[in-house]
């Protein structure tokens, strides 16, 4: 296939844009039922072949571009420029590596890994759905399944996708899994491939969702766990002294009107918070590993309101407050958002700059960076090796990778009139203005004027 011209590449985006418009403006009251069903197959089929154009464009981009270039990883700079969640673009990089065209490393091309499903994806027969269907059937396979069996595998899959619904595929796909695997005799290896956990985004009431694969070894430890500290009467937040060492009684069995899946819960909050308290974990970040939460004096006098942990969560005050009972307090002073104090002359920021940092910073400075405080290192704004002081006005929270990008020709930092960090891209970078991170301070973005427009 020849290279198209960037003319060419224009003149059919601009004609797409048209059409879409003409589209949009169509009124379709003069049609009949019929008609409108076979008009909504035509769009669906179009619809499925757009992303087709995003595989090429996601594999192409994660060739040649380097992480500066992008300013993160690709799925990262995707969400932030296309306006998606980190994982509908983590799922996008993945389908296009599957289902995109490749190049060797003579750079010859290659077709795509999933050859059939590409191809029923080209012709708008299948959409996301099935994609997710037959990729995630082609995941559990054990290694042990050779790859010409995976091959026909995933043709069959695909042939049977332009026929059925994603819901009725899933149950054809267990099926043809249970003809491939039938004495289900799966190695570590293959068990370790699905197991992880993922700490879900709060809800609006503060909960989040907990969801994932355990390994044998790792269920039978959670159960043993359990076995102890969910049983009925144990680890009942509602007791004024709830039961963790001893054996539950029966009044306190009486009183425990917890469900199972309640008592799962209080069980495992309360083995978390006994690890954290034996201080067996040891430091992390040079602080004791601990739940490091930001609050003003104002929000514990009033009782109300949510603080934030060094995790990004919210907590209310009430839990707050609670915690605090057996915490160890640390007073941190700000004038007009700025930390009073607060420098030495070693390079290595103090445990005191750090707690400073996850009270004003909370995550990366980075823009539009969510990596919470606890996973962030300490960056100096001016080199160390220049001031030769870790001054609380010169330091700022990055994450690892972000770290790294910051060097001589590469992306820079600089502190803004009001103490925020501002980071600069450097000159070739696409949308290369300096720009701060917002993401971790939304009540900014909702407050009038909320000072971007800050000089450095």
């Amino acid at each position: 296939m020849l290279a198209s011209s960037r003319e060419e590449i224009a003149e059919v985006l601009d004609a797409l844009d048209a059409d879409l418009d003409r589209l949009c403006e169509l009124s379709f009251a003069a049609l009949t039922t019929p008609e409108r069903l076979r008009i909504m197959e035509r769009l669906e089929r179009v619809a499925r072949r757009l992303p087709v154009t995003g595989h090429t464009l996601i594999n192409q981009i994660a060739e040649q571009a380097s992480p500066a270039e992008l300013g993160d990883t690709l799925p990262r700079a995707l969400a932030d420029r296309l306006h998606i969640t980190r994982s509908q673009a983590s799922r996008r990089v993945a389908e296009a590596a599957d289902l995109g065209q490749r190049r060797a490393l003579t750079g010859q091309p290659l077709p795509p890994l999933l050859t059939a499903t590409a191809q029923a994806q080209r012709r708008g027969l299948i959409d996301a759905g099935h994609v997710a269907v037959i990729r995630g059937f082609l995941g559990r396979l054990p290694n042990a399944v050779d790859g010409g069996t995976r091959e026909h595998a995933e043709a069959h899959l695909a042939e049977l996708a332009t026929g059925f619904r994603p819901d009725e595929l899933a149950k054809l796909a267990q099926r043809l899994m249970d003809y491939l695997h039938p004495d289900g005799d799966y190695t570590d290896e293959d068990r370790a491939r699905r197991r992880g956990l993922t700490l879900g985004s709060q809800d609006i009431d503060g909960m989040s969702k907990l969801a994932g694969w355990l390994t044998p070894q790792a269920r039978a430890t959670l159960e043993a766990v359990l076995a102890k500290l969910a049983a009925p009467g144990m680890c009942n937040p509602d007791d004024n002294a709830p039961l963790v060492d001893e054996t539950a009684g029966s009044d306190a069995i009486r009183r425990d009107t917890r469900s199972a899946a309640q008592r799962n819960h209080d069980g495992l909050n309360a083995a978390l918070r006994g690890l954290l308290a034996s201080g067996d974990l040891g430091k992390h970040n040079g602080l004791p590993a601990s739940i490091i939460v930001s609050t003003t004096l104002r929000e514990l006098e009033s009782g109300t309101g949510k603080a934030l942990t060094g995790g990004g969560s919210l907590l209310p005050m009430t839990d707050v407050i609670r915690l605090a009972r057996q915490a160890h307090h640390y007073l941190a002073i700000f004038d007009k958002g700025q930390a009073v104090g607060l420098y030495h002359t070693k390079r290595l920021a103090s445990p005191g700059q750090r707690i400073v940092l996850y009270a004003k910073d909370r995550g990366c400075s980075s823009p539009g960076c969510d990596v919470p405080g606890y996973l962030c290192e300490v960056h100096h704004v001016d080199e160390y090796s220049s001031c030769g002081q870790s001054h609380i006005g010169n330091l700022a929270f990055a994450c690892g990778p972000h770290h790294r990008l910051i060097k001589p020709g590469g992306w820079t930092t600089r502190k803004r009139a009001n103490g925020d960090t501002e980071w600069i891209p450097p000159p070739h970078v696409d949308r290369g203005q300096p720009r701060v991170n917002r993401f971790h301070h939304p009540e900014k973005l909702l407050r009038a004027g909320h000072g971007d427009d800050a000089g450095p």
